[in-house]
Parts: structure tokens; sequence; C-alpha cells
């Protein structure tokens, strides 16, 4: 062995490790970081040998940082900030570079963003961009996510949010469903007409609880985690369900029930303390802010 190998730290391990704390689970940082979880687990038993000591206690939620693993991950962290740093001056001062990842509910990445973000990739092409849009969200604060649009404002954690816009949501049911059986009345939902609503148990945010809103009316009987699901369902004629206004208006196949009906809701952009001045941040943080201003009559309902 050559003198002083056994004390050098592989950047890999240290990458790793910094996976795990942010996810605290080991299959979690896995799936992020596109690195079996094998060898993550393998990684971090050699990382631990070498430093002697142990940097996770695993509990029946997945690994909790020890004292020792707190003082590594602030180091670590440092060590992150000043290589991003690195790539993006590497670029020059017009250049994006690295990797941004972006974390959003489902509906507004697929019906907002998923439409526009090839302006913003076709004006950074040295940027690789990740958009995780799907029913949860990735946490700013564990560095999951550069940028994440979130259902309410975090009360903790080492992140900076402001208001992004409200949004508006409403009841809608297919329109041959309606000419076939008639507008739908508040006693007919959940008898004639069928509701269609979120699982319980799966609700990743208290924000999706539509249906406590409007009333006394009987559970939904068709159900789904996923919003795009939920509208697909109301489009098929399956019933009537709780959309945004920015899905429903957009589906001429679908109209809006119970006019009365008004649910607001608000979006907030978050991001890490630590990162949120590095210039792919600021970037996306400032043209986002233009979309949604361009798009807000179609959040709101005012167009």
């Amino acid at each position: 062995m050559q003198p002083g190998r056994h004390n050098t730290l592989p950047w890999n391990d240290l990458q790793d490790f910094l996976a795990v704390a942010r996810a605290g689970q080991i299959a979690r940082a896995a799936a992020l970081i596109g690195v079996d979880a094998t060898t993550i687990g393998r990684r971090l038993r050699r990382l631990e040998a070498r430093l002697g000591h142990t940097l996770f206690e695993q509990t029946r939620e997945g690994q909790v940082l020890t004292e020792a693993g707190e003082a590594l991950l602030a180091q670590v962290e440092q060590m992150q900030n000043a290589a991003e740093r690195i790539v993006e001056s590497r670029h020059g001062p017009e250049t994006l570079a690295g990797l941004l990842r972006v974390s959003v509910s489902e509906g507004f990445g697929t019906w907002l963003i998923a439409e526009h973000l090839h302006d913003f990739a076709a004006a950074h092409p040295a940027l690789t961009i990740d958009l995780a849009a799907s029913s949860g969200f990735l946490s700013p604060s564990r560095r999951e996510a550069d940028v994440a649009v979130l259902l309410a404002r975090p009360r903790h954690g080492p992140v900076v949010a402001g208001k992004l816009s409200d949004y508006r949501l409403h009841l809608y049911a297919a329109r041959a469903r309606v000419e076939r059986l008639g507008m739908p009345t508040r006693h007919a939902l959940g008898t004639v007409h069928p509701l269609i609503g979120y699982i319980p148990d799966l609700l990743y945010a208290p924000e999706l609880r539509y249906l406590d809103e409007i009333g006394p009316l009987p559970p939904p009987t068709l159900r789904s985690s996923s919003i795009n699901a939920q509208a697909r369902l109301v489009a098929s004629g399956a019933g009537v369900g709780v959309l945004p206004h920015f899905i429903g208006a957009a589906d001429p196949a679908l109209v809006r029930v119970l006019p009365e009906v008004t649910i607001t809701r608000s979006f907030w952009l978050v991001t890490h303390r630590d990162t949120r001045q590095l210039r792919r941040v600021r970037a996306f943080c400032d043209w986002l802010g233009d979309l949604v201003a361009r798009f807000r009559p179609q959040l709101l309902d005012t167009a």
C-alpha cells in the first residue's frame, strides 16, 4: 500500500455519505443519485472504517446521523458547495452548467413547467435539468432538490421560501356526461355522479384535502394518488372531481360544475439557503417567476 493511501477519502464515498445524510435512507439516496444501494452501503462502511467513527445509527425509519456524522456533514456540505461553485466558474460568467434538480407537484410540473421548460433548456445547453414532477416532493432542506415548488411554506430548515402564486381549483365533469345526465347538483354528488379524489392514506400534503372544504359529501369512490389520473378519470366521464383551473379549463372535454365552489391554494418557491445564489438556481427561479407571471390568469381563473 502506498504511504498515506489509507488516509485518503474518496470523493465518491463522501458524496454517497452526503446523499444518505440528506435522504435519511440508503434506498432513497440510491434512487436519487442512481447508485446501487449495496454499493452505497459498502462505501459507507469503508468511510467509517477510515475515519474510525460510526456515522449513522440504523433505525426503523432509516439512517440517522450520529454526532460524528453531523460533524462530517457540515464539512462535506462545505466541500460540495465549493465544488458546485468551481463547476460554474469553469464555464465562464455567461454559461450555466452542472446539474439542476427541480421538484414540483405533478399537476404544476406537467401542465405548466414541462410545456415550457424547453425554452429554458435551449437557452442553457450546458445545463442538465432534472424535473421531478410526481406525487410527493424532494426536500430542498436536505439538498435533494435545488429548487422546489411546494404547496405550503416550510416551517423550519435551512431554506428560503417565497410565495410564487395562488391558484384556484373547481369541480369538473365530462361535457358528455353533463349532456347525458344533466348538470350535477350538490345533492347528486356521490350518488348520481360518483366523486373522484385522492387516496386518503397516500396524501403527501394536507393541502390536497379539497373535498373537505366543499361541505358534507359522500367519500370519493374513484381514487388516485395522481392528479393527472384524476383528470383523465373526470374526462372519461367516470364522475366529478376537483381539478386546478389550469388543468380543467385547458381541456375542452371538461365543464365546470357547481360554479359557486372555488378552492384557493398557493405555490411556494423554496431553495436551500447555501445554494440559492448559484447562478443556475437564480436563473431558473427568475425564469419560473416570469413564466408564472405570464400564466397567472390561468392559475387564478381571471383569463
